[in-house]
């Protein structure tokens, strides 16, 4: 019997794919407990409808974390931080913090996105890279100032 499932069932397949499956396990197990639904021309055009909208959505995506990487590819931001006497921060600058000032400057990126390889703690200019998506990185320049 073909079905075409609805969750990820393991050992048989994952969401929106069409399976032969037994006619006990697909009407006893599958269709029962809602994994799936029988394969007739309405589900299965409903599935490529589902398929085509998911491919035009990840497509928009990639194109909008494009246009993000340009925008923000070879940026310079700038940090104020407090300092002691002798120069050294009273801590570190956190990726919160550049987060921040790209949010000031209209750019909204999570501060999980934003990697930093040295802990900054001392005024100057600090390359740092940020993963817009798997695909996508964004080499930026930090200045902090006292």
């Amino acid at each position: 019997m073909k079905v075409v499932l609805i969750k990820d069932v393991k050992g048989s397949g994952k969401a929106g794919d069409v399976i032969e499956a037994k006619d006990g396990f697909a009407n006893n197990y599958l269709i029962k407990n809602g994994y799936a639904k029988p394969a007739d021309a309405a589900a299965l055009n409903e599935n490529r409808a589902q398929k085509a909208a998911a491919a035009f959505h990840r497509a928009e995506e990639l194109k909008a974390n494009k246009e993000l990487k340009e925008k923000i590819d070879g940026l310079t931001v700038t940090v104020q931080v407090k300092s002691g006497a002798a120069g050294k921060f009273f801590g570190s600058v956190t990726n919160k913090e550049i987060a921040d000032k790209l949010a000031e400057e209209g750019y909204v990126i999570d501060k999980k996105k934003i990697i930093l390889q040295p802990n900054i703690k001392t005024a100057g200019a600090y390359p740092v890279t940020v993963k817009i998506s798997p695909e996508e990185t964004a080499k930026i320049t930090v200045n902090i100032i006292n």
